[in-house]
């Protein structure tokens, strides 16, 4: 078996980051689907090929909240805990080669660091824009991306509307600053770590200097 893994929301500020591997026993899996990169497809039509690919493909996600994040950048990295993310996510399929999309500027560096959390004899082919290339990848973008979005949508019940999650999106940064004004605090569902955050609650206090 073969598999490709790929993660949904590694830059987000809300929300968890979701990892997922799809395992096929060859390509031909896939050929007649179109899957492609989930950033280049409709929600609606990530959500019908998502359906297809849990019918034909052995598929897991591994999912890490906001929470965890930040404990584990206080450890490593944020590419080294992608890379052990990946690693997971790939030893629960135990495929013999896995097909990675490269969070490190290097790529052989990346293959590496996956292979270091793997207890398995697996092949690491570590690209960049691995879900343009491999259809196998692409498959677990767009699995990564539904289950994101679907974790996304849970959250907004709780919390309203947050947007995306996403620094680049309006509404997930009104969200956090009208949330910081009101408790003093970012949400539970905040990466503190995040250069977004800091800021938003340095802004606050500086306002709040002015205004005394």
């Amino acid at each position: 078996m073969i598999c490709g893994v790929d993660e949904a929301g590694k830059g987000s500020v809300l929300g968890p980051m979701v990892i997922a591997a799809v395992g096929v026993a060859s390509e031909d899996t896939l050929a007649d689907l179109g899957v492609k990169d989930s950033k280049l497809l409709a929600q609606k039509e990530r959500e019908r090929l998502y359906s297809l690919i849990r019918k034909r493909c052995r598929i897991t996600t591994v999912k890490l909240d906001a929470e965890e994040i930040d404990s584990v950048r206080t450890q490593m990295t944020l590419n080294s805990a992608v890379a052990r993310a990946h690693a997971r996510a790939i030893s629960r399929l135990s495929p013999s080669c896995a097909y990675v999309d490269a969070c490190d500027v290097n790529t052989f560096r990346y293959a590496e660091m996956v292979k270091n959390n793997l207890d398995l004899e697996c092949e690491i082919v570590s690209e960049h824009h691995a879900d343009e290339k491999f259809p196998v990848v692409s498959a677990a973008s767009i699995v990564a991306k539904v289950t994101r979005d679907r974790a996304i949508s849970v959250l907004a019940k709780k919390y309203g509307e947050i947007g995306s999650g996403y620094p680049s999106d309006p509404v997930t940064i009104r969200y956090l600053t009208a949330y910081i004004e009101d408790h003093r605090h970012p949400p539970p569902i905040a990466r503190k770590s995040w250069k977004t955050v800091s800021a938003i609650l340095a802004k606050r206090s500086q306002s709040q200097l002015f205004d005394f």
